[in-house]
């Protein structure tokens, strides 16, 4: 045996258990996952970004589509531990459109076309992919 560990108390395991539960079902112990729908429709327009040939600019940096959509998956990981997302507009406004370290907007960059900002590029790509979605 490497260790030994005291025998505990019924008591003291009836405590632990308990304490453990409290602790796993508190509210905000887990964030709630994004609804199915919005997770597509984020998908739908990170791949989109991804593979537009479209460049992303973040604090002053362009970015290619590929290295956009794994900045922004890690924003929404972001706010989904801190059960700050449930839409894919609140994607969007709060972790698509700005950066959250200097407020500055982010920009999209498309071949041939002035830059704009991310969030006009993702509302218009998300009414793209809702209309298809339609059909």
């Amino acid at each position: 045996m490497l260790f030994h560990l005291p025998a505990a108390s019924s008591f003291t395991m009836r405590y632990l258990v308990l304490a453990a539960a409290i602790f796993l079902t508190a509210p905000g112990a887990r964030a709630a996952p994004l609804p199915p729908a919005a997770r597509a429709e984020i998908g739908a327009l990170l791949t989109s970004l991804e593979r537009s040939g479209c460049e992303f600019n973040r604090n002053g940096s362009w970015h290619s589509g590929s290295e956009a959509k794994t900045h922004l998956l890690r924003k929404l990981q972001y706010l989904e531990d801190k059960d700050a997302v449930s839409t894919t507009e609140q994607f969007i406004e709060r972790g698509a459109s700005t950066s959250s370290s200097t407020g500055k907007p982010y920009l999209v960059r498309c071949p041939g076309a002035a830059p704009i900002e991310s969030k006009q590029w993702l509302m218009a790509g998300l009414a793209t992919v809702r209309a298809s979605a339609g059909k």
